[in-house]
C-alpha cells in the first residue's frame, strides 16, 4: 500500500485500459489483496524454503522455466509451476482481475516498471521490507531499485534493466558515408544525408509509440509526471517534453522516419535488408537481434544514445520486475523463491545465458561480463557499451499510477500527430487533456 495515500485511495477506482480489451478495476486499498498479513522478518525466508511447498509464477522473460527448474533443482521441497499469461497488457489484465476478485492471481508475477505503482497502489502487491528486501538496494541500478521502492515500500526485486542506447547498421553507415551521430542535431543531419541519397531508406522507424516517447523526454530531463499519493501532477508541456518534440518533428514532419511499425515482420525485414538503420532501443534489443535478424550478422554495432547536448546522458526503455502478489497464501516462500530469482548468482546466470541485460551491479561490474565479445557485432564488446549506459541514467523519473492506460490512448492522441506528420507538442497536450480529464474521473486529483 502507499502509505501516502492510505486515507483516499479507498475512494479511487483506477482502470487498467489496453487495446482491445475492457476495462479492469484497480480495486481500493484492501478490498481485493486477498488480506494477507504482513510479512514477518528475514529469517522466515529459510524457514519457508525448508519448510517448503507450491507457487505459481507467471512470466513471459524466456528463461523464466529453466529458472524455475535450477530453483527446484536447490529447494526440492518446492514445486513451481510457471505461466505464461501473456506479455505485458495481456497479463496485468487477468493480474488485476484476479487481484479485484480475491482469488486466482499467482504467487509471483513479472511486471514492467512503467505499470508497477498501478498494482501497487491497488494493495495488489505485498511490501517486502519486512522481510530485509530493503537491504538489498546496493545491489541493483539506482534507476531499477527506484523502480520498485515506491513511497517506502519495496513491492518487487528488479530483474533487467533497458538503458537506451543505439545500435546501427555499419554497412549502411560505411556506403552512405554517414557518421555515427553524438547529438539528436548530428542525427537529424544524417537521417537528411541518408534518405536524400536513397529514398527508400531512413534512418530509424517510428508509427508512435509511448514506450520510445517517454524514455526520450525523460532523457531531456523532462518531468512530465509527479505523484504524490493520489496527488498527481501532468505537463507534458514541460521543458523535457518539448525538447523531445522540436526535435523528433524534425524527423516526423518532411518524412524522414518509415512508419513501418516496430516487432512487425515488415520491420524485422527492414532491419535485415538495411531499410532502417539504426534502433533506438534498450539494452534488451542486441540479443533479440541477434537471434531474429541473423541475415545482419556483422552488420550492426552498439553506439551510446546520441543526446541534446553530446553528454552521456541516457534514460530506461523497458525492463520488468518479479513481485510478490498480496493474495499468495504463502507469501514467505513466495518471497523467498523471488529473493533467489533475481538476487542470486545462479539464477542470473541463467537470465543471463538467454540474452537478458541485468540490473545487478555485481554482473554489470564483472570484467567477464563487461568484455565479452560478440561476432554477430563485428567482435565488439557490446556490453561495454551497455554499462556505461547504465551508469548515465538521468534521475528523477516518475510513472504515472494509470501508466497502464496512459499508454493505452497514445494512439489516440500523440499517435494522431505521427499519422498526419503534425507537431509533435500538439499531440502531447491531447494526450495530458485526456490524462488530466480521466485521472480526475477515476478520484484522484490531477493537476497540470
Amino acid at each position: 500500500m502507499l502509505k501516502a495515500s492510505r486515507r483516499t485511495t479507498g475512494r479511487v477506482v483506477a482502470t487498467l485500459l489496453t487495446a482491445g480489451l475492457a476495462a479492469v478495476s484497480l480495486t481500493a486499498c484492501g478490498a481485493g489483496g486477498g488480506g494477507t498479513a504482513a510479512p514477518g522478518s528475514a529469517s522466515d525466508l529459510d524457514a519457508a524454503l525448508e519448510a517448503g511447498g507450491e507457487l505459481t509464477y507467471w512470466t513471459w522473460t524466456p528463461s523464466g522455466e529453466a529458472q524455475a527448474e535450477a530453483f527446484m533443482k536447490e529447494y526440492p521441497n518446492v514445486k513451481v509451476t510457471v505461466v505464461n499469461a501473456g506479455t505485458a497488457t495481456d497479463e496485468y489484465t487477468k493480474l488485476q482481475n484476479a487481484i479485484t476478485a480475491g482469488s486466482g492471481a499467482p504467487d509471483v508475477a513479472q511486471i514492467e516498471y512503467y505499470a508497477l505503482q498501478q498494482f501497487a497502489l491497488s494493495d495488489g502487491l505485498l511490501d517486502l521490507g519486512g522481510y530485509g528486501f530493503g537491504d538489498l538496494e546496493g545491489d541493483y541500478t539506482a534507476s531499477t531499485w527506484g523502480a520498485v521502492n515506491l513511497n517506502g515500500g519495496i513491492y518487487g526485486l528488479p530483474q533487467d534493466s533497458g538503458p537506451m542506447v543505439m545500435i546501427y547498421n555499419k554497412a549502411v553507415f560505411d556506403q552512405f558515408g554517414l557518421t555515427v551521430p553524438t547529438t539528436w542535431d548530428d542525427y537529424i543531419a544524417q537521417a537528411k544525408k541518408l534518405t536524400a541519397a536513397d529514398p527508400s531508406k531512413f534512418i530509424t522507424n517510428d508509427a508512435g509509440d509511448p514506450g520510445f516517447t517517454q524514455p526520450l523526454i525523460w532523457q531531456a530531463g523532462g518531468q512530465p509526471y509527479t505523484t504524490d499519493g493520489t496527488n498527481v501532477t501532468i505537463d507534458l508541456q514541460d521543458a523535457g517534453s518539448t525538447q523531445f518534440a522540436d526535435m523528433w518533428n524534425q524527423l516526423l514532419e518532411p518524412g524522414l522516419l518509415s512508419d513501418i511499425p516496430t516487432w512487425s515482420d515488415d520491420w524485422y525485414k527492414a532491419l535485415g535488408n538495411g531499410t532502417i538503420s539504426t534502433i533506438i532501443t534498450g539494452a534488451w534489443m542486441p540479443g533479440i537481434l541477434e537471434s531474429s535478424v541473423p541475415e545482419g550478422a556483422g552488420n550492426w554495432r552498439v553506439a551510446p544514445l546520441p543526446s541534446y547536448d553530446g553528454s552521456a546522458a541516457t534514460a530506461e526503455n523497458g525492463g520488468s520486475a518479479q513481485s510478490v502478489i498480496k493474495q499468495s497464501k504463502n507469501p514467505a516462500l513466495a518471497a523467498a523463491f523471488l529473493k533467489w530469482l533475481n538476487n542470486s548468482e545462479s539464477s542470473i546466470d541463467v537470465f543471463l545465458g538467454s540474452g537478458g541485460f541485468p540490473s545487478t551491479t555485481a554482473q554489470l561490474e564483472d570484467p567477464a561480463f563487461v568484455g565479452a565479445t560478440s561476432e554477430y557485432f563485428g567482435g565488439q564488446d557490446v556490453n561495454k557499451v551497455l554499462v556505461e549506459a547504465s551508469q548515465n541514467v538521468v534521475e528523477g523519473w516518475q510513472y504515472l499510477p494509470f501508466q497502464v492506460y496512459a499508454n493505452s490512448v497514445f494512439p489516440d492522441t500523440v499517435g494522431q500527430a505521427y499519422a498526419n506528420r503534425t507537431d509533435l507538442n500538439a499531440g502531447l497536450q491531447a494526450w495530458q487533456d485526456n490524462l488530466v480529464d480521466y485521472g480526475n474521473a477515476q478520484g484522484f486529483t490531477v493537476n497540470k
